[in-house]
């Protein structure tokens, strides 16, 4: 083998990628990883309560809809079911009065509370347990009424 060969087949020191940097650059990554992960996991609970809101305030208008062409609220046993297909003996009921059953439920897949009449002298109330489907909580899994 001729001198210049062989110095075309030795391998450069500077080419390539050494163990250790490949390994610092994969722990910068886990750490940008690593506090990135937890706000965006948060912002998605927080997506998911002010989606229930909204919800609950479309939820809200098909009621007061619904009393307005009844001339009452669904009753509790009628539950929200009521806003879908008409309750047997209710004169004026021009529903449905939301798109869909989807409508009915939470982001968590739960149907939304509906108490008639409502705390505090109101004409009704709805709930969502949130999350964990259990009264109280914090976070993701605090209760939103309205």
């Amino acid at each position: 083998m001729t001198p210049q060969l062989r110095q075309q087949a030795r391998r450069h020191p500077r080419r390539g990628v050494t163990l250790l940097e490949m390994l610092v650059v994969l722990a910068i990554i886990a750490l940008v990883i690593g506090l990135g992960a937890p706000r965006l996991i948060d912002s998605f609970g927080r997506a998911r309560s002010q989606a229930a809101e909204v919800a609950m305030a479309s939820l809200k208008g098909a009621v007061q809809l619904y009393f307005v062409d009844t001339g009452r609220y669904p009753s509790e046993a009628e539950g929200l079911g009521a806003l879908m297909a008409p309750p047997a003996g209710v004169a004026g009921w021009r529903g449905p009065y939301l798109d869909g059953d989807e409508d009915l439920t939470d982001p968590w897949g739960r149907p939304f509370l509906y108490r008639s009449p409502g705390a505090e002298g109101r004409p009704f109330e709805l709930a969502t347990f949130g999350r964990d489907g259990q009264s109280g909580g914090g976070g993701e899994d605090s209760d939103i009424s309205l």
